[in-house]
């Protein structure tokens, strides 16, 4: 029998979809772009870092189809070893000699040929085991202070090993996006919110006993006071985003990739399409976003399996975040940090993640059945 409530869920799915996949084309364009002068200087070719993102979308479209065709009550049972082998992965970065570290950072995971960063693995296994966590318990009872222990250790844990690295973007990214889904799932505010004020001497501490990330701090308050060195990379930026004007200089005519901008092709990618294609390239990307994070909201709440409810917020959340963050420190409205644009950044560990991830969420919202007919008339 047909439901009104699946053709507004298949709408909903259809905008996540294809919001996905633009920004993914998009991203194509501009790492070929933002790279070919970087990539012919250090490779020999323009499209070294096109060829590695085309296989990375390759990979992330295999990862994508068996994660949408995955049991989920299987998944459920693995989630915890499947979180586990990724906190390990992260934890080996600090232990190996296979670790690899850039700018001051052991993010990277070199196996054999190849290089991953397992913290993006870690991000995706923490949704999908928090959502198994709080779908398997009254989180809304009086008594939950068991239940918010097991959460808070499970943050720690996470955060233990991401600031280790030291990942201080990923940490805040994870952290938010479990506050929401806790909230969601019906952990108290009030227990969210003393939780919250008393990490913020420690995210204070953070900051001041390491010196890189103060001056970060005070290179963000005023980036033309070290114009030549620590405030160099933002001013880039907005002279980049600046010399866009409304229509662009063109796609690919960008000045500020040849070597004037640090990170063009990660980083700082929407730095170089905002030079391209101007205020209306730009805007045409964030409006993509902002349908994205719309239909994956509206498809959470359409959902019956609390499960596939939280791994929907929790995916979803996780992309706005770490986009708002993007956009925000290319704007210079945040320090400058080691986050890339979803779907649209080079980089196939996270790629492959996304877009796994993505194929979960198709899986949650096609397996999803109404508990009874009255529910699905409402």
């Amino acid at each position: 029998m047909y439901y009104p409530y699946q053709s507004r869920r298949n709408r909903s799915l259809y905008i996540y979809i294809i919001s996905a996949a633009l920004l993914c084309i998009i991203g194509i364009i501009c790492i070929y772009s933002a790279s070919s002068v970087f990539a012919l200087k250090r490779f020999g070719s323009t499209h070294y870092y096109l060829y590695k993102q085309m296989i990375g979308i390759t990979i992330g479209c295999i990862a994508l189809l068996c994660t949408s065709w995955v049991p989920l009550a299987l998944l459920q049972r693995l989630s915890f070893f499947f979180f586990l082998c990724a906190l390990i992965l992260t934890a080996c970065t600090l232990l190996t000699n296979n670790a690899v570290a850039i700018h001051g950072s052991s993010r990277w995971l070199k196996l054999g040929p190849l290089a991953m960063q397992p913290s993006e693995l870690l991000k995706y296994a923490t949704i999908v085991y928090l959502a198994d966590f709080f779908a398997r318990k009254d989180m809304r009872s009086r008594v939950q202070l068991k239940n918010y222990g097991g959460f808070a250790t499970i943050m720690a844990l996470v955060s233990l090993v991401l600031l280790a690295q030291p990942d201080f973007g990923m940490t805040v990214i994870i952290c938010t996006t479990a506050l929401a889904m806790a909230y969601v799932a019906g952990i108290a505010g009030q227990h969210l919110l003393y939780g919250m004020l008393a990490c913020m001497p420690l995210c204070l501490l953070l900051v001041l006993c390491k010196p890189y990330r103060l001056q970060r701090v005070l290179t963000y308050l005023n980036p033309w006071s070290d114009r030549h060195g620590a405030g160099f990379q933002i001013i880039q930026s907005l002279i980049a985003i600046g010399s866009g004007n409304v229509s662009g200089v063109g796609i690919g005519q960008s000045k500020q990739k040849f070597f004037y901008l640090p990170m063009q092709h990660t980083d700082f990618i929407f730095s170089i399409m905002a030079e391209e294609t101007g205020f209306i390239g730009g805007s045409c990307v964030i409006i993509l976003y902002m349908l994205f994070v719309y239909s994956g909201l509206k498809l959470a709440t359409q959902q019956h399996s609390l499960f596939g409810r939280y791994v929907i917020v929790g995916f979803t959340l996780t992309i706005s975040l770490q986009a708002c963050m993007n956009l925000a420190v290319t704007m210079g409205l945040l320090p400058t940090k080691g986050i890339g644009l979803p779907f649209i950044s080079y980089g196939n560990s996270s790629l492959v993640a996304t877009l796994a991830m993505l194929g979960l969420v198709i899986n949650c919202v096609r397996n999803d059945q109404p508990a009874t007919k009255a529910y699905a008339f409402r």
